[in-house]
């Protein structure tokens, strides 16, 4: 059964005329006649009752109207996902993001696939600390990952989409609540709450760091498994913590304050991260849409 076959049938059946038929193709009208016969032949059924005064189809022609148009259908829908999977417009990307500062920057992505290619399906990985989540993009399980850490990692290639700053989360009720900045030495007799001591977990690092220079090892009583706990024992009083500007503006807790951190540190960036070869087909269409969707900040 030939496509166009398919399509002189549809179009004689609409126009109830070979010659208007084989105009609307531009085609002559034997052609049109032959496929009609074709069609005849291969489901052995009159399709048209024809005279020399009109053309009208049989109860089979009739009956082959809705799944001639479903068959052409399907063949424009492959030929479009054809075309859209060699120009990288259809597949599936896993997205993992690590803490509660990036929803909106993943969601914001997302968005904008769903929009401009919703022949690409993004599915969301939320991750709770960096480590595992650049280790799922290293392993192929993961296509994209976001997250925070220091140094290169062999095999990943990463872009800045934010520059970060640290605060420190203390109680409503704290002695230092209605302070706007705050230097680490002040914190030496207190106690931390933080997240669990992963390799390469910036805040862990910059909270050994910080405190080590002011004199001191910080206290930390309680490791919460997230963002949102971390919060919670804060607000409880059970101690203060080390976290970002980008948590304060996302994550909201009412008994929680943040005090801007005026030691200096080391810059911290939240990078995009995929695997180096990995770029190409759906993965490349994403990372080449988020470049505008979240581009690279520019420095200072």
């Amino acid at each position: 059964m030939e496509i166009q076959d398919l399509r002189i049938f549809l179009t004689v059946a609409e126009e109830l005329h070979f010659g208007h038929a084989a105009e609307r193709l531009h085609l002559a009208q034997p052609p049109v006649s032959r496929g009609v016969r074709r069609l005849e032949e291969e489901f052995g059924a009159r399709l048209f009752e024809r005279t020399t005064r009109s053309v009208r189809l049989t109860a089979e022609g009739e009956a082959l109207c809705g799944p001639a148009q479903d068959m052409l259908d399907a063949y424009r829908r492959a030929r479009l996902v054809v075309k859209a999977a060699g120009q990288g417009e259809v597949g599936l990307v896993r997205v993992a993001f690590a803490g509660a500062s990036t929803h909106s920057m993943v969601g914001r992505l997302a968005r904008q696939v769903r929009q401009d290619h919703p022949g690409i399906q993004i599915e969301l990985h939320s991750q709770n600390f960096a480590m595992p989540a650049l280790s799922k993009v290293l392993r192929g399980e993961m296509e994209i990952g976001f997250s925070r850490w220091d140094g290169a990692i062999p095999g990943l290639a990463a872009r800045v989409l934010a520059h970060e700053k640290l605060v420190v989360a203390v109680s409503a009720s704290h002695r230092l609540a209605q302070r706007k900045t705050i230097r680490i030495e002040e914190l030496a007799h207190e106690q931390f709450v933080s997240l669990p001591p992963y390799s390469g977990s910036v805040l862990i690092d910059r909270l050994r760091s910080l405190s080590h220079s002011a004199g001191f090892s910080a206290d930390v009583v309680q490791v919460a498994p997230d963002t949102w706990t971390l919060l919670a024992l804060v607000e409880a009083e059970v101690g203060c913590a080390l976290t970002l500007t980008t948590v304060a503006d996302n994550v909201s807790t009412p008994g929680v304050r943040f005090l801007r951190v005026t030691d200096h540190y080391a810059p911290i960036a939240l990078r995009m991260a995929w695997r180096e070869q990995g770029d190409t087909g759906a993965v490349a269409t994403v990372l080449r849409l988020a470049e505008r969707v979240l581009p690279t900040p520019t420095a200072g």
